[in-house]
C-alpha cells in the first residue's frame, strides 16, 4: 500500500498535519518515536487528566487535550513506539517497531519531528547527575517524577524559566537558578514594541522571572560554570561578576536553547539555510513548507524554531501544500486565505524575535580536556589538534577522530565541532558545514534488518 503522505512525528506540527490531511481526503500513516501522540510540549497528555501534575504544567500543556483528541478520531493510521531509519528516493522509508522492520511508500512525507536541545559543553557535563531541563521535563510529564536533593538549574531562555516554576509548584526543591544569558541587548530591547502582540506570552516570561527573583533563587549574569566530583556529581561552581562560587549539587539541569531537527534533510541533500541570530541549520522551506526536494515538506520547530502554536498552525499549512502538490481537486491558496493561516502564523511568531535577542546562543569557550563528542570521547583538544592542519572540514576531523561517528550522528557534538573549526580558521560560523549524515538515520541491529528479508519473503 502507498500512503499519500507519511508523517514523521505526533507533536504539535504532525497532528495538525495529519488532521488536515484527513479532511482533504488524503490517506496518512504518523510514524512517532514516543508510545502516546504530543510530542515534548503535550507528552503524557492523554494520561496527565487530573491530579497535581497537569495543574502545574500549565494552559499551554491543556491546550494540547482538544488537538490530541481530533488527532485520535481523525481515521490516520498511527504507529507509535516506531523509528524511521532510512529514507529513500521516491519517498521510500524503512521503519522499526519492536524489534521488526518494515518497509512503506508515500506520495509525500512530512517531517514534523521537532527540535532538541542545544549541546553546550563545559568541564563536568558527562557527570552522572548533569543532564538536561529537557529530559527533566520528560520525567516529569511521563511520571510525575522530581529531582531530589541539591537540585541547580542552569542556563537561558523560556524553558528553564517555565521548568523551575512548574517543579516549585509541585513543591519541589531547587536549591538555585543560575541565568546564563547575557542580558537585554539593544537589538532585545528594540523588538520588545513587535512582541506586544503576543501579550500572553510576554506575561508568562515576565511572570516567571518575577516568581523566580521574589523566591532568592535566582543568580544573574553566570558564567564559566564547571561541575566536579568523583564519580558522579558533587559540586558545582560558577562566576558571577568578579565572584568565583562553588556548592554542593547533587542535580544540574542545564539548557541554552534548542535548535532544529536537521539530520533527516541534511541525509537527503536539501538545501539549508544559517540562521545567524541563534546559529542553527534549518532546511530552505518555500510558502508551504516545502523542501528544496519535491515532496518532502517540513513544519513546526523541525523547520526553524518558532513555539507550539506557530507548529500547529505550519503543520495545517503544510497539509494544503501537500494536497496540492498530489494534484486534489481543491483550492489551497483559498483554503489558507479562508482559515487565515498566515495573520494567525504571524500572531504566533510575534514574540519570535524578541526571544531570539533575549536570548542568543552562548558563546562556546569548550577547554581542550572537555569531551566534545560523547559517543566517541573525543576532547577538544584532539580536534583541535587535527583540526589545526586540516581544511575547516568537519567530514575530514570525523574521518580521523571519529568525532561525529557515534550513534547520535553528531546530534551532540555536531556545532560545537562546527564552532570549533570557526574559531581555529577564523571563519565566520555559519561558513563551516555540518557533517554528512550516512545511513542508518538511527542505529538498528542485524536482527532488525534480517527481519525485514523475513517479512518480505512472507508477503
Amino acid at each position: 500500500m502507498i500512503h499519500d503522505v507519511v508523517v514523521i512525528g505526533a507533536g504539535p506540527a504532525g497532528m495538525a498535519a495529519a488532521v488536515r490531511s484527513r479532511q482533504l481526503g488524503l490517506s496518512v500513516l504518523v510514524v512517532d518515536e514516543q508510545p502516546a501522540p504530543g510530542g515534548q510540549i503535550w507528552r503524557g497528555i492523554e494520561r496527565n487528566s487530573s491530579g497535581p501534575v497537569p495543574a502545574a504544567l500549565g494552559p499551554d500543556y491543556e491546550s494540547g487535550r482538544a488537538l490530541t483528541t481530533a488527532f485520535r478520531d481523525s481515521g490516520a493510521e498511527y504507529s507509535p513506539s516506531t523509528q524511521v531509519w532510512q529514507i529513500e528516493d521516491e519517498w521510500t522509508l524503512f521503519l522499526t517497531s519492536e524489534g521488526q522492520a518494515r518497509r512503506v511508500s508515500a506520495r509525500a512525507i512530512l517531517l514534523a519531528n521537532g527540535a532538541q536541545e542545544r549541546p553546550v559543553p563545559f568541564v563536568g557535563w558527562t557527570l552522572p547527575g548533569v543532564m538536561t531541563v529537557g529530559a527533566a521535563q520528560i520525567l516529569l510529564k511521563s511520571g510525575g517524577m522530581l529531582p531530589q536533593g541539591e537540585v541547580w538549574i542552569a542556563g537561558a531562555g523560556p524553558l528553564p524559566l517555565l521548568y523551575t516554576t512548574q517543579v516549585l509548584g509541585l513543591n519541589g526543591r531547587v536549591s538555585g537558578f543560575l541565568d546564563t544569558s547575557r542580558g537585554p541587548g539593544l537589538g532585545a530591547l528594540a523588538r520588545l514594541p513587535s512582541a506586544w502582540r503576543d501579550f500572553s506570552g510576554l506575561a508568562k516570561g515576565i511572570r516567571w522571572q518575577w516568581q523566580l527573583r521574589r523566591s532568592g533563587r535566582m543568580v544573574r549574569g553566570v558564567g564559566d560554570l564547571r561541575a566536579d566530583g568523583d564519580g558522579r556529581l558533587e559540586h558545582i561552581e560558577w562566576t558571577a561578576g568578579a565572584e568565583r562560587q562553588k556548592v554542593k549539587a547533587d542535580v544540574l539541569l542545564v539548557h541554552e536553547g534548542i535548535v532544529p531537527r536537521i539530520h533527516e534533510t541534511l541525509a537527503l541533500g536539501c538545501a539549508h539555510d544559517w540562521n545567524s541570530e541563534q546559529n542553527y541549520f534549518a532546511a530552505r522551506l518555500n510558502r508551504w513548507g516545502e523542501t528544496s526536494r519535491e515532496g518532502l515538506f517540513v513544519a513546526g520547530d523541525a523547520g526553524g524554531i518558532g513555539g507550539w502554536a506557530a507548529a500547529v498552525i505550519s503543520g495545517k499549512i503544510a497539509a494544503l501544500g501537500i494536497a496540492a502538490r498530489l494534484g486534489l481537486p481543491v483550492d489551497s491558496d483559498a483554503l489558507r486565505s479562508q482559515d487565515r493561516l498566515d495573520q494567525r502564523r504571524s500572531r504566533a511568531l510575534a514574540l519570535r524575535p524578541f526571544l531570539d535577542a533575549l536570548y542568543p546562543p552562548p558563546r562556546l569557550q569548550i577547554a581542550d580536556d572537555v569531551i566534545v563528542c560523547r559517543c566517541e570521547e573525543v576532547t577538544a583538544g584532539t580536534i583541535r589538534k587535527v583540526a589545526s592542519n586540516s581544511a575547516p572540514d568537519p567530514n575530514a576531523i570525523k574521518a580521523a577522530t571519529r568525532c561525529g561517528m557515534g550513534p547520535c550522528q553528531g546530534r551532540q557534538c555536531g556545532y560545537s565541532m562546527q564552532a570549533i573549526l570557526a574559531e581555529l580558521h577564523n571563519l565566520p560560523v555559519g561558513d563551516v558545514s555540518f557533517f554528512n549524515i550516512r545511513p542508518p538515520l538511527k542505529p538498528i541491529t542485524l536482527g532488525e534488518v534480517a527481519s525485514l528479508g523475513d517479512q518480505e519473503r512472507t508477503e
